[in-house]
């Protein structure tokens, strides 16, 4: 892989990393509720669903998603109900506690399997293979390459907005602890994700 690939590579994980997206609303919000610490579960878990999503389309998955549009349709209905049910959870979470008891934290296992129905992130690994790793004389060499370069763009960018996020706890509590700025920011993050859902439709 020469230095023109390898930027262009750079400056589309960029692109699609550090823009708003299912994963980064996710950590947004689980920062905001729960603190940076609660949101690392999350941060960690979408490198590895998305590593072996990746993985799986340079395998040849991603060909088969888009040969049948049967299997295609499934992963964006899935995908759809699942983000309209997190949208749900967090829009009724009004306080902190009431995030805590809805329990608005993501497993890890939760935030790796959502990769799989997060159209953004399927559009991504199909670019990915497309233009990197797909009929290049070596594909072994090049998938090393772009696999842990991806991973730390997950990572990074999922730790910047939980961090965000957390970062605002006080400020969404209010001068009067009543938090309902939270109640607010919580209502945006879920209206993120709904529009997120039907966006996903509309692919």
């Amino acid at each position: 892989m020469n230095w023109q690939e390898f930027t262009a590579l750079l400056v589309l994980a960029t692109a699609m990393s550090f823009t708003p997206g299912p994963n980064t609303t996710l950590s947004t919000a689980i920062g905001a509720n729960h603190g940076l610490k609660r949101a690392l579960p999350f941060i960690c878990a979408v490198p590895v669903g998305w590593g072996l999503l990746l993985t799986l389309c340079a395998g040849g998955l991603g060909a088969l998603l888009l040969a049948v549009p049967l299997l295609n349709w499934a992963v964006k209905l899935i995908g759809v109900a699942y983000l309209l049910w997190l949208a749900a959870k967090i829009a009724r979470s009004r306080q902190f506690s009431e995030a805590d008891s809805a329990r608005l934290s993501i497993t890890f296992w939760q935030g790796a399997a959502l990769q799989f129905v997060n159209i953004k992130a399927w559009m991504l690994a199909l670019a990915i293979v497309s233009g990197w790793i797909a009929g290049r004389s070596d594909p072994a060499m090049r998938f090393a390459v772009v696999l842990p370069v991806m991973l730390a763009f997950a990572f990074a960018s999922n730790l910047v907005y939980a961090l965000a996020g957390s970062l605002l706890r006080d400020w969404l509590a209010g001068p009067d602890r009543t938090a309902r700025r939270l109640a607010w920011f919580n209502r945006a993050m879920a209206a993120v994700l709904v529009v997120t859902a039907f966006w996903m439709l509309a692919l």
